[in-house]
Order: structure tokens, then C-alpha cells, then sequence
């Protein structure tokens, strides 16, 4: 007599088809998770951002567009541009390069940048529908 171990074909089919319906629902989770970290990178950067344009001001008594002179660093693949900086006020917005989306802020009398509608408020687009 034969002594039969292991698993048939039927059983080995079934756990495959399992695991497939799992990834399935995991593997757009975890999209939407990093997503999320690169907003949230946007937004880190325009925070530090704004304290290095305060520190900048309490020195100056002018805001800069230069980020050279704020001795400020992006995150990696954030892209922080300072659209309009004086005295009164600065604007400024950040993308990134995994993501559509785009987060702005402005301060004192510098003139909204979209998406921002509020001084001092850090707003970004809607993410795409999936």
C-alpha cells in the first residue's frame, strides 16, 4: 500500500485563487497609503517652509524667494516654489513627483495661490478618483 502525502491539485488551486483575491484587495490599500505620505511630505515642507520665512523675517524684516537664502531643503521628489515674497507676504506651492496633486499656502498680503484660499492655511487638490 501506498502511503499518499502532500496536497492535490484541487487544494493547491484553491489556496492560489485565495491568495489572489487577497492581493487584489490589498494592492489598491496600499496605493492609496502612499499617496497620502506624499501629500503629507507637501505638507511638511511648506510647514517648514513657513517657520525658516519667519526666522528669515525676524532677521530681515522681509520675506525671500530664494530658498538658497531661507537654508531650506526639500524632501525627496518635493518641489517647493515661492511664488511671490516682500515684505508684507510670501506664497508658495509644492508637487511632487509621484503625484498629481499640489499643496499651496500664502501669508499676510501676498496675493492666494490655488489651491490655498485662506492666509496662513496649507490646501491641497482633491486626489484623482480612482
Amino acid at each position: 500500500m501506498r502511503d499518499n502525502k502532500g496536497f492535490t491539485l484541487i487544494e493547491l488551486l484553491i489556496v492560489v485563487v485565495i491568495i489572489g483575491i487577497l492581493a487584489a484587495i490589498a494592492i489598491p490599500k496600499f496605493s492609496a497609503t502612499r499617496e497620502k505620505a506624499f501629500v503629507s511630505a507637501m505638507k511638511s515642507d511648506l510647514k517648514n517652509l513657513a517657520s525658516q520665512q519667519e526666522i528669515f523675517y525676524a532677521d530681515n524684516y522681509t520675506y525671500t524667494q530664494a530658498l538658497a537664502d531661507l537654508g531650506f531643503a526639500e524632501s525627496e521628489g518635493v518641489t517647493v516654489a515661492v511664488g511671490a515674497a516682500n515684505a508684507t507676504g510670501w506664497s508658495a506651492t509644492a508637487t511632487h513627483s509621484g503625484t498629481t496633486e499640489t499643496c499651496a499656502v500664502f501669508y499676510g498680503d501676498a496675493a492666494a495661490v490655488a489651491p490655498a484660499t485662506v492666509a496662513g492655511a496649507i490646501v491641497c487638490t482633491a486626489p484623482a478618483a480612482p
